[in-house]
């Protein structure tokens, strides 16, 4: 996998629904921020979904055919776009989208099919098997417990988020 593929380190997270990406993430980047890394993320949803809702100005302009919405504030802006095909988004093009000079890091949840290194976070309680070999870029495992079969990847625990953040700061030196 070719390091160098962007300007930035892109890091994504992998797991089964219900494993708590966001709530790792979430607590990931405050501790990042703390290091003086800015941190910016890519989420990736599995369905339609709607961040403005009926009643909306920026609802109200995509209902009558707008393609594209920006709406803008003094603290917050936001670019509504809508896909003319459905189909997975591409991670190059969303990193096109976002302001990499003012950030260090871009963690991404979800895309799992997307080459990118990858960090897999396992829950063996779930009763669900590794995602690691059969995704691609995996470069750690976050757990809450060991696994009965430990792949050849460093171990992390799930519940220490501080040591996520240290082998991510780890990796970014390295990279």
């Amino acid at each position: 996998m070719n390091k160098q593929r962007w300007p930035k380190p892109v890091l994504g997270f992998c797991a089964y629904s219900g494993t708590g990406k966001t709530t790792l993430l979430s607590r990931l980047i405050p501790l990042l921020r703390l290091r003086g890394i800015r941190v910016g993320v890519i989420k990736h949803a599995h369905h339609n979904f709607e961040i403005d809702r009926e009643g909306k100005d920026s609802y109200r302009f995509r209902q009558a055919g707008a393609e594209e919405v920006l709406v803008a504030s003094e603290r917050l802006w936001v670019l509504l776009h809508d896909n003319t095909q459905e189909i997975e988004p591409d991670l190059t093009e969303l990193l096109k989208r976002m302001d990499l000079e003012n950030l260090d890091l871009i963690l991404v949840e979800g895309l799992k099919h997307q080459e990118l290194p990858k960090i897999e976070l396992y829950r063996p309680s779930m009763g669900r098997d590794l995602m690691h070999p059969g995704v691609s870029g995996i470069i750690a495992l976050a757990s809450d417990e060991e696994p009965s079969e430990l792949p050849d990847l460093p171990l992390l625990d799930l519940n220490a988020p501080e040591e996520v953040a240290d082998f991510i700061i780890n990796w970014m030196n390295d990279r």
